[in-house]
């Protein structure tokens, strides 16, 4: 063959050759390419149905939540339609108490044996206890529903001191403790009911935990600020119960032990953080556990003058008990409670007439001859009527401003605000029989 003729062989095999591998290269491009396009396909089914997945478990959250926003909800209006309901419940609970501890006292003036008035004395602590429970849950209850409001005014400290004293210091002398106020001629800002109940379940709780020595209550002046302390010497609050103490249902792990006593519900701390709370006065304490513990209630210095400590001691100055021959007008409409202190007054020797409303009262004063020395009337009465407009009334019809006294378990402080601006006084239900018959005599002194 030519040399020609090989040459142009060799040169069509090499351009066979570059053709042939250009087909190939051109097939492999092909073949990733359509796996490429089969691979994307294959991915995107498969994020299509994760996304599929995920719609719907997020529907299923989504429904879960809303179930569960229902349900709480739905739990938190029973809680307070519970709470709403013991709040105002509070006048209907602590009537039949008041009953009870009224006949026990009409009992115990007619007991001749010691066996018998040993029972009495039983059933009074009984009663008394049961009234410490009602009162301390009643107060969580409203203070948990929002229906306690603070009336914020200038209130007398060393008048409060002289009324804590009479409340604790035959407790404390009954466990042989020594119960001391430092004289304060101070007027604090706050709301005189509840600063009284805050200092009220302090002093308790310090009387309850202390053997030996005693509670001493004070106040130190801190610029704008009055700090009052409690101070006892009793088993004192360990280090990692400091929060502890503030909750609900916790007395302590050691002071029940320690002391031998029978416990409350450990309510008393509870209540008084959430009170605190209602009126911005901060509350602390310092303890060691052994030695005591103070507790600090900050209270703002409040705007008006404050009263001579003479008028003071003499407003708490002890009177004559002498009942005999006292005519009262008695406006009760529970039928249990109006027999209750119909037998008590009696036996105090008063001479009682009874009604149920204003219209009924007024009745009883046609007879000229009978001229009330003194009204006890109940706020709330049959036909809607107030024992406050009651009272004005008879006032009214007498032509004098006859003493009067508001009975009521109505803690509310519109009710005592309306007495105080009728000149009457007011004790709460359950009555307890002495405070009650101090000051009738008081009253009529």
């Amino acid at each position: 063959m030519p040399l020609r003729d090989i040459n142009d062989l060799e040169r069509l095999k090499k351009i066979n050759a570059a053709l042939v591998s250009r087909v190939e290269r051109s097939m492999d491009q092909q073949g990733n390419a359509f796996s490429l396009f089969q691979t994307a396909i294959s991915l995107e089914n498969r994020v299509r149905n994760r996304t599929e997945e995920l719609h719907a478990t997020l529907r299923r959250l989504k429904q879960s939540n809303i179930d569960l926003s229902a349900a709480k909800e739905n739990a938190e209006l029973a809680n307070l339609s519970k709470t709403r309901f013991l709040a105002a419940a509070s006048h209907d609970v602590l009537q039949p108490l008041n009953a009870a501890h009224l006949s026990v006292s009409a009992l115990a003036e007619v007991q001749t044996s010691d066996e018998g008035r040993k029972l009495v004395r039983q059933v009074e602590r009984s009663l008394e206890t049961m009234e410490d429970l009602l009162r301390t849950l009643l107060d969580i209850s409203k203070l948990d529903a929002g229906v306690v409001q603070a009336e914020t005014g200038d209130v007398s400290l060393e008048t409060l001191f002289s009324s804590l004293r009479s409340d604790f210091l035959p407790e404390a002398e009954k466990k042989g403790l020594s119960l001391k106020f430092r004289p304060v001629n101070v007027v604090v800002r706050s709301d005189r009911t509840l600063l009284r109940r805050i200092l009220q379940n302090i002093l308790s709780n310090a009387l309850r935990y202390t053997r030996s020595g005693g509670v001493l209550v004070g106040t130190r002046h801190r610029g704008d600020t009055i700090r009052i302390d409690v101070a006892d010497t009793g088993c004192g609050i360990a280090e990692d119960q400091r929060e502890a103490v503030f909750e609900e249902f916790h007395r302590g792990t050691s002071t029940l032990a320690d002391t031998g006593l029978a416990g409350g519900l450990g309510l008393g701390l509870a209540i008084v953080r959430r009170m605190a709370a209602a009126l911005g006065h901060p509350v602390t304490f310092s303890s060691r556990v052994g030695r005591g513990t103070i507790f600090h209630i900050d209270v703002p210095v409040g705007m008006a003058p404050a009263e001579p400590a003479a008028a003071v001691a003499d407003m708490d100055r002890p009177r004559g008990y002498g009942l005999f021959g006292t005519k009262v007008l008695l406006v009760e409409n529970d039928a249990d409670v109006l027999s209750a202190m119909t037998s008590l007054l009696e036996r105090w020797q008063c001479l009682v007439r009874a009604a149920t409303s204003t219209d009924d009262a007024l009745d009883l004063l046609g007879d000229t001859a009978w001229v009330p020395d003194i009204v006890i009337a109940d706020q709330h009465l049959d036909g809607g009527d107030l024992g406050t407009a009651t009272i004005a009334e008879v006032r009214d019809y007498l032509g004098r401003p006859v003493p009067a006294l508001i009975v009521t378990a109505d803690g509310s402080e519109p009710v005592a605000k309306a007495a105080r601006a009728a000149g009457i006084e007011l004790m709460r239900k359950p009555l307890k029989p002495a405070q009650l018959r101090a000051l009738l005599a008081h009253l009529l002194a």
